[in-house]
């Protein structure tokens, strides 16, 4: 073999050595970099999540999860959109200023359109879950109880807008998550779009 023979060959193998080595390195980043995106279920936890109101019967309460949270949706009727202005002066944020909620919420009723209300299912106190309370007067509430929701963990008490009453432990309204209305019968929680 001559010496240009040798170099040629030499050159040759540090290259497919080379090649090989950075395939070889790919092969194993790959792994390695796919790790860093979030998994499916991650995935589907912030994604938006489509509810079909159009069975929701007036009155009635439907529970969904959104981010891992419990989101109330709730169908009111005439008589509870008119209880909402009846107990301002009794409650701790009657205008939402100190509370969580889009532009597009920022209303007496705390919601795109009146009859749809739609608020995190979360107690600002201590994080526990507010039960709907929508009877009239019950005896455990007392006759001035117009309807909303009870966290009977340390008796904080909001309206059917999610408005807290002043005097109770929760120092905040309900949150009230984006939103936005597909259709007049679907609405898409997590999706902030303003008024559709």
């Amino acid at each position: 073999m001559t010496r240009g023979e040798r170099l040629t060959r030499r050159h040759f193998l540090t290259a497919a050595t080379a090649v090989t080595g950075g395939v070889g390195a790919v092969a194993a980043a790959v792994p390695f970099v796919s790790s860093f995106r979030p998994s499916a279920r991650a995935q589907a936890l912030g994604a938006p999540v489509e509810v079909d109101v159009s069975k929701l019967e007036p009155g009635a309460v439907l529970k969904v999860e959104w981010r891992g949270r419990p989101i109330y949706v709730v169908h009111r009727t005439e008589e509870m959109l008119g209880m909402l202005g009846r107990d301002a002066d009794l409650l701790a944020d009657p205008d939402s200023a100190e509370s969580i909620q889009p532009g597009y919420a920022r209303n007496d009723h705390r919601s795109v359109q009146p009859r749809f209300l739609v608020v995190e299912g979360v107690c600002t106190h201590l994080g526990c879950a507010p039960l709907p309370r929508f009877e009239v007067a019950p005896a455990d509430l007392g006759a001035d109880w117009g309807g909303g929701f009870y966290c009977p963990c340390h008796g904080s008490t909001f309206d059917l807008a999610g408005r807290v009453f002043a005097g109770v432990p929760a120092p905040t309204n309900l949150p009230v998550p984006p939103y936005r209305y597909v259709n007049d019968s679907t609405l898409l929680i997590g999706a902030d779009a303003g008024i559709a």
